[in-house]
This record gives C-alpha cells, structure tokens and sequence, in this order.
C-alpha cells in the first residue's frame, strides 16, 4: 500500500509540474474566457500545490516503501 502511495504522490507531481511548465498552452487549449494571464497563473498557483502535495507525499511514504521493497527482495 505504501509503493501505491508513492507512486500516486509522483503522479500529482508530474501533473503539477506540467500544468506549470505548459500553464499558457493549457489556458488556450481549455478555456474559452479572455484574460488567459488570470488563467495562467491560477493553472500555475495550482501546479504548484499539486507539486508540493505530491512530493509531500513521497517525501512521507517513501522510506516505508523503499523499506518494503528491500525486504521483497531479500
């Protein structure tokens, strides 16, 4: 259960760091409003939350789950 943690934690990281990297493209691409800036920086103020969650996450469960596979292993 602790690997699945894990690995959901890099997956909210790998979205948070591509909503902020691609936060212009995303606006455009998704909606249809007129301020794209406004946009942008609520897709990047998100990234970023999803970011810190998910590498919190990680940063939580991962001495666990490395611990579980060094035992799997042996």
């Amino acid at each position: 259960m602790k690997i699945a943690f894990v690995l959901i934690g890099l997956i909210f990281a790998l979205v948070g760091v591509i909503s902020i990297y691609d936060a212009r493209k995303i606006t455009n691409k998704l909606f249809s409003f007129q301020d794209k800036n406004e946009g942008a920086k609520t897709l990047k103020i998100l990234g970023l939350f999803a970011t810190i969650i998910g590498l919190g996450v990680v940063y939580y469960y991962l001495p666990e789950a490395a611990e579980t596979i060094k035992n799997a292993i042996q």
